[in-house]
């Protein structure tokens, strides 16, 4: 039977063959891997985790994901809507090669984006299979090590988030720790030693082919400028493992802060240890430098420090006390300045778009920020807020009205006196001068911007 006539077909139009070996349950792969662990202390005999992991459920919802999260192409161009076709010709070989312990990841790509605080974020792009390989590496692996995972990490974890850890943090000022000591690690995820993960990866994984594989990932070359560099640390940003690892990695950390006693909320490698004093925070943070030297990580000393929680972040949030000494969270100062970046972005008044199409890219970014900052409890910022995006959008009108004579036109079209609209007209030039005006705010209400689609920060 050929793979071509002998296909299944699947949910998201993905396609296997009918002849695809492995067809037990991954959840039956995953607990035999699991109760193997219990009786072993590791997870998985050699070859086993691999055979779960290329099962043919496991690779299905490793595709259905990868296609979920879209994404560039890597070094071969392969997009992901290419990725059916490969599945049902070439995976096959691929999957003999992974079962065998032969197979090689391809490079990742190179690619910068600009960092809050200044500089670039190197991230790591891996090719299309390769990023199916890595979800299905995660879809095992994640049972396993989850929950062995400390209960106040929250990063890139099954049924966690960051308003969780916000939540937690916010309980720990309440609770009177007014103090944190706030760690940043130097280039984390390009300083990551592959040696010392490895060997935190076999005390729970017995597999050697799987180790293998996941060792040649870490070291598998970054192409820049069509040329490949070998890597001999980090985990670059940008693959659906690195994540994973870098919780394996951080744990150790965090069983010392619990040991310990410390209240702390990690996410990633953003974490912050709340304590009731000044002193007692720099005591703290001698220990965690001496924790992270063992793991062969550097503290950024310019960005850590011992502070009052009102004066430094955490994921974007910051606090404040109200009345009743009830602590609340507000938007930080440094994200607010990134919302108000970009909105001015895609705001600008050059580029000769249409207002509908600033609107369209206005709305996803909105709707993203107010989702992630729905902790906040400022309603006046917000509000505020939508003020001045009403304003700049009112400033586009204008802009594009160009002339006073237009302007007149216009305005009397929308029922303005002409008297009025005259005495608009003579500062036609003057956008942000007059985007804000009673009589533009009149014809131009809010409501006609709800009809676009642009979302209010502040909930009607």
């Amino acid at each position: 039977m050929s793979l071509v006539n002998a296909t299944i077909q699947m949910s998201g139009q993905l396609e296997l063959p009918l002849d695809y070996p492995g067809e037990t349950r991954t959840e039956k792969r995953s607990e035999l891997a699991n109760t193997a662990g219990r009786e072993t202390g590791h997870s998985g005999s050699h070859g086993c985790l691999m055979s779960a992991i290329v099962a043919r459920g496991n690779v299905e919802q490793a595709m259905r994901r990868v296609r979920q999260n879209q994404g560039s192409p890597g070094v071969d161009g392969m997009s992901v809507a290419e990725l059916p076709a490969y599945m049902q010709h070439g995976w096959e070989y691929t999957r003999e090669q992974l079962l065998a312990g032969e197979y090689q990841p391809s490079p990742i790509r190179r690619q910068t984006i600009p960092k809050t605080g200044g500089g670039e974020r190197i991230l790591g792009i891996p090719t299309v299979v390769d990023r199916v390989i890595q979800q299905a590496i995660l879809q095992i692996l994640q049972p396993i090590f989850d929950a062995q995972f400390s209960e106040f990490s929250y990063g890139f974890r099954p049924r966690r988030s960051a308003h969780d850890a916000v939540r937690r943090a916010r309980q720990y000022v309440q609770d009177g720790r007014r103090w944190v000591v706030d760690v940043d690690l130097e280039k984390f995820f390009d300083r990551v030693n592959h040696d010392v993960l490895m060997g935190k990866l076999a005390t729970r994984i017995s597999d050697k082919i799987l180790l293998g594989l996941i060792r040649r990932y870490l070291g598998a070359g970054m192409l820049c400028d069509g040329v490949a560099t070998p890597r001999h640390e980090g985990t670059p940003q940008g693959g659906p493992l690195s994540p994973l690892l870098a919780n394996v990695l951080l744990d150790e950390v965090d069983k010392e802060l619990e040991r310990r006693g410390h209240a702390f909320v990690r996410y990633a490698d953003d974490c912050n240890v709340y304590v009731r004093s000044r002193r007692a925070g720099q005591r703290v943070l001698r220990g965690l430098e001496q924790c992270y030297a063992k793991l062969r990580l550097r503290v950024n000393h310019a960005k850590s420090a011992v502070a009052r929680v009102w004066e430094r972040s955490f994921l974007g949030y910051s606090f404040w006390v109200a009345t009743g000494k009830v602590v609340k969270c507000r938007v930080a100062k440094e994200a607010l300045n990134r919302f108000k970046e970009r909105v001015r972005q895609i705001t600008r008044r050059s580029g000769g778009r249409s207002l509908s199409q600033v609107a369209v890219e206005l709305r996803g970014y909105l709707r993203g920020w107010r989702q992630y900052f729905s902790l906040v409890d400022t309603p006046g910022i917000s509000r505020d807020l939508d003020i001045w995006i009403r304003h700049r959008l009112r400033a586009i009108i204008v802009k594009q009205w160009k002339t006073g004579r237009v302007m007149f036109r216009e305005l009397s079209k929308r029922g303005v006196a002409q008297a009025d609209a005259a005495r608009m007209a003579i500062f036609a030039r003057c956008w942000w001068r007059i985007a804000n005006h009673p009589i533009l705010t009149r014809v131009f209400p809010v409501q006609e911007f709800d009809r676009l689609g642009v979302p209010r920060l502040v909930p009607q």
